[in-house]
């Protein structure tokens, strides 16, 4: 049975921890290993950690960088042929391991597999599904955002790509997507794999600016690759729509729906066709800055997208 590695960085996250270690432990994929890297946390996370000691693999708790250093220093003590991380907040949905191993074991040549997920308040209550397409290197490249406790991916693949780049702190997922993209076929896989937690702290709310501040630094990464810089000549409009684009969506996100509205903008002029397929996204923002919020909450939810 293929060997299946996860890796939870964890920093002072005691409130949501359990839930997200036994989300991983009661996988019915039985060839597993678990591996927690906490970051010297001091809210009582280590003791929820010990308890589990037994059904890990490794864990430690020191102080580190930051997430990137984390998942990193976990992934390199990985044994699985097949290798994802789970944040400290997140869960992954019964059955989701064995779902993402077959479809990685039916096609040999994929080096990554994404299913589709739901988001889940701080309570766990169901605010969303996301639902994501057959995306490759050309949706990446256009900054289309996939959901990355959904992700598994294969250590060979992950071994050529390079592990996360420390100097990424907000998309230093996405900026990983594109590097094993750009190596090989990636596949979506119609199944909901995990639960994506939204809450005040989390690092999309709570530090909502720096992703599209990050998303133009990958943009000037990719200008800088010999093989992609030639693919954003080609496609530039609708990357750069793409970039304010998520820029845009993470400022809604972070309730800033006039900087987000100045981003769609931006948006717009670059590619208005791709800019406008967050048009819902665009009249919430809309009706949030005319002070329509409970209309726009209740738009949001009946359709859906919040």
């Amino acid at each position: 049975m293929t060997l299946v590695s996860i890796i939870t960085p964890s920093y002072n996250q005691a409130s949501y921890l359990e839930q997200t270690i036994l989300s991983v432990l009661e996988q019915d994929h039985t060839s597993l290993e678990y591996l927690v890297v906490d970051g010297g946390s001091q809210d009582g996370s280590v003791e929820i950690i010990r308890k589990y000691a037994d059904r890990l693999a490794w864990w430690v708790s020191e102080r580190d960088a930051g997430q990137a250093e984390a998942i990193n220093k976990g992934l390199a003590r990985a044994r699985g042929e097949v290798v994802a991380w789970l944040n400290s907040d997140d869960l992954l949905l019964p059955g989701a391991v064995a779902r993402a191993v077959a479809a990685l074991e039916a096609n040999p040549e994929l080096g990554m597999i994404f299913g589709d997920a739901i988001t889940i308040d701080a309570q766990g209550k169901s605010l969303n599904h996301l639902r994501f397409g057959e995306w490759g290197l050309t949706e990446f490249m256009r900054f289309r955002i996939i959901c990355q406790p959904a992700v598994f991916m294969r250590k060979s693949a992950l071994d050529k790509a390079g592990y996360l780049d420390p100097a990424f702190h907000y998309l230093l997922d996405h900026h990983l997507w594109i590097r094993l993209a750009r190596l090989g076929p990636v596949q979506h896989i119609p199944e909901t794999l995990a639960a994506a937690r939204h809450h005040p702290a989390a690092k999309n709310v709570a530090q909502a600016a720096g992703f599209g501040q990050e998303a133009l630094r990958i943009l000037d990464w990719m200008e800088g690759q010999a093989d992609l810089a030639p693919l954003v000549q080609q496609d530039r409009r609708r990357i750069e729509a793409g970039a304010q684009r998520l820029n845009a969506r993470y400022l809604l996100d972070g309730g800033l729906p006039g900087p987000a509205l100045k981003a769609y903008a931006a948006a717009l002029v670059r590619s208005p066709g791709f800019a406008l397929q967050h048009w819902r996204r665009i009249l919430y923002a809309l009706l949030s800055l005319a002070g329509g919020k409970g209309l726009a909450n209740q738009y949001y939810r009946r359709r859906g997208k919040k």
